[in-house]
């Protein structure tokens, strides 16, 4: 079997469970991001003294890519429309919740730099 299929057996809910699985699957993993962003964006401010911000940065983009990844995948694979029990609704909310996760990752790798004082100019900044 091909990586293309264990892909849409596990989205269609084949391999995980049914309907809504895959969908709730992409939820936690989506929730998961968010909640790694926020704890590097607290590194960055220095509000949690434990960890590395550029680590949990590059983690919340990698777990928010994965969930929204995963969201897109069961809205392709997925029969019917929302309301009929295939996780349609809970995969659509999972998506922004992923790219929220990408976006907070990509906030705290860039405050992490400026941190650091490692930050490119910014376009247009004349340096």
């Amino acid at each position: 079997m091909s990586a293309a299929d264990v892909l849409t057996v596990a989205a269609e809910g084949g391999v995980i469970g049914d309907g809504r699985t895959g969908a709730n699957l992409a939820l936690g993993v989506g929730l998961i991001g968010v909640i790694i962003g926020r704890l590097a964006l607290a590194r960055v401010a220095g509000r949690v003294g434990t960890g590395n911000a550029r680590i949990g940065a590059m983690a919340a983009m990698a777990v928010g890519l994965v969930g929204t990844a995963l969201a897109v995948l069961h809205l392709a694979t997925s029969s019917g429309g929302p309301g009929t029990g295939n996780g349609m609704v809970g995969a659509v909310v999972a998506i922004p919740l992923g790219l929220i996760a990408v976006g907070m990752g990509w906030r705290a790798l860039a405050r992490s730099r400026a941190a650091e004082g490692n930050a490119e100019p910014a376009l247009g900044s004349g340096r």
